[in-house]
């Protein structure tokens, strides 16, 4: 059986459907409304392999905050979901990832326990059209709602669209290891006997 999820959420603010396949390609369909989101996800589903189809249809009239922070919800439900058990995987995973001046450092356990340390430095309020701030909220979205332990240090870097796209494949790079399967591991990866 596969490991793949399809998550849904519509609230008064959003109407979020995810699908996605952690053993896919790298294929994506992304339209979330937000250009330069768009573009981080699919850089995202290309660098962590996994096959990912995001349709956002959110309150853009009042701002991006409700699509980027939803989005990041049901990403993060629909990861939990293919995980299942958890059975066989590596667990943990990390990347230093550099795109020109930018250097950015992700580490992640799939531990089954939240947390969110973040430390990315934006100079300019918006990249394209996705604000900033947003960048912070939705990996927040993401770590809480997958249950993941969750990382995200800019080494270096000045320009705000190279630091902003070093994060998401830093992320994708260290979430790919982190679900991968090892031949060697029996069960589920802790001394607890699940996670």
């Amino acid at each position: 059986m596969g490991r793949t999820a399809v998550v849904e959420r519509n609230t008064s603010e959003t109407k979020i459907r995810i699908s996605l396949d952690l053993d896919g390609k790298g294929n994506a369909r992304i339209d979330t409304g937000i250009g330069f989101f768009d573009h981080m996800l699919t850089s995202f589903a290309k660098h962590s392999l996994i096959d990912l189809e995001v349709k956002t249809e959110g309150d853009l009239r009042v701002d991006g905050h409700h699509s980027v922070e939803d989005t990041g919800i049901v990403l993060g439900s629909a990861i939990k979901e293919a995980l299942g058990e958890k059975q066989g995987i590596r667990r943990y995973g990390s990347m230093m990832l550099p795109m020109d001046d930018a250097l950015v450092m992700c580490a992640v356990d799939l531990c089954g326990r939240p947390w969110f340390a973040y430390d990315l430095n934006f100079t300019m309020p918006r990249i394209g059209e996705l604000d900033s701030e947003l960048i912070k909220e939705f990996f927040y979205a993401v770590s809480y709602s997958a249950a993941i332990n969750l990382h995200l240090k800019q080494m270096d870097g000045s320009n705000n669209h190279h630091i902003a796209e070093a994060a998401f494949k830093a992320f994708a790079r260290a979430l790919r290891e982190a679900v991968s399967l090892d031949p060697r591991v029996e069960g589920t990866p802790s001394t607890k006997g699940c996670i």
